[in-house]
């Protein structure tokens, strides 16, 4: 049995991680600042850690530790109050995830998982899915941060031997998700007439599930040491298609009807809604042949099953006006 420490575990994908790598045999760390308050349940462990950054101190974390998983991050902010945000983003994201990597090694550990985006790929693939051999153009302080933080662990690899494994996905969705999805969900419960009937796009999804199933494979695998992954659930959707998936799994009528893109795109702009009209209007699509052809993965849980847990998630536990208290 060997032992995980996962950093960021109470969070959407560690609460679906977790719990995965108790039942394939592994014991599990959660690192946290709030070690008092674990939603984790039974058999997994708490630690107590600093705030993720450069002057962090991480000796005592990975006590014990085979493995890591890094998933804590600084993620998108609605209302960002930092002075300098995208400094924020470099100090947390990469500089952070490089003490860590350190801190792991110098203990012993002999792998460390990534959690990165395929937003480092860019935000458009509509001339072809993004692939692992494509130049990065990242395009927001998130991605770059997250860029940055993927060279610094090849650095940490080169020094210290430390088996890395960076995982890009695109949108991960699942029970206990928020942001843009949460929304879609609301507004499919909802029912309203949307104008998204005239979008052709393409997006890659990850169900939370294959996520953690693919982060179990690169914690085990030998031939994931060193490598960079792409993944996705292996089906791409238009954005009407997947609302009406969506609504569909929601059990609710859905309603769209057709506004030009162009039209939509301008108006969220003048919305101050730019970033949102990229994610319902452009494509953005991976292809995940390496991670299958290399650690022989499948995603084991269909989108048709991972939207239907999503929404009954949705209808039994998440309130119309959100998750939190």
């Amino acid at each position: 049995m060997s032992t995980v420490v996962v950093t960021g575990g109470a969070g959407f994908i560690g609460r679906a991680l977790c719990p995965a790598l108790r039942s394939a045999g592994h014991r599990v760390i959660v690192t946290t600042r709030d070690p008092g308050r674990s939603l984790l349940g039974d058999g997994i462990a708490v630690r107590a850690s600093p705030e993720l950054g450069p002057e962090s101190d991480w000796k005592n974390a990975f006590a014990e530790a085979d493995a890591v998983v890094h998933l804590a991050a600084r993620a998108h902010i609605m209302v960002d109050r930092a002075a300098d945000p995208a400094a924020e983003y470099q100090r947390i994201n990469a500089e952070g995830t490089q003490r860590l990597a350190e801190a792991a090694a110098r203990a012993g550990a002999r792998r460390f998982v990534f959690l990165s985006t395929a937003k480092v790929n860019g935000e458009d693939s509509s001339a072809a899915p993004f692939r692992e051999t494509d130049p990065p153009m990242p395009l927001d302080a998130y991605a770059l941060s997250k860029l940055a933080a993927e060279r610094a662990l090849t650095a940490v690899r080169a020094e210290t031997g430390l088996e890395t494994v960076v995982l890009r996905p695109p949108l991960v969705y699942g029970r206990g998700v928020r942001g843009n999805f949460l929304a879609l969900l609301r507004l499919c419960e909802r029912a309203l007439p949307l104008p998204l009937a005239g979008i052709a796009n393409r997006r890659s999804l990850l169900y939370v599930g294959n996520l953690a199933d693919a982060i179990l494979r690169c914690l085990d695998e030998p031939g994931a040491a060193g490598e960079m992954f792409l993944l996705s659930d292996g089906e791409d959707v238009s954005t009407p298609e997947l609302v009406r998936r969506v609504a569909g799994a929601l059990e609710r009528p859905c309603r769209l009807f057709r506004v030009p893109p162009t039209a939509l795109r301008v108006a969220a702009r003048m919305a101050g809604r730019g970033e949102s009209a990229v994610r319902l209007l452009d494509t953005l699509t991976v292809d995940d042949r390496k991670i299958r052809r290399a650690l022989a993965w499948t995603p084991p849980t269909p989108m048709a099953e991972g939207l239907r847990e999503t929404a009954q998630w949705f209808a039994s536990e998440a309130r119309p006006e959100g998750v939190d208290e």
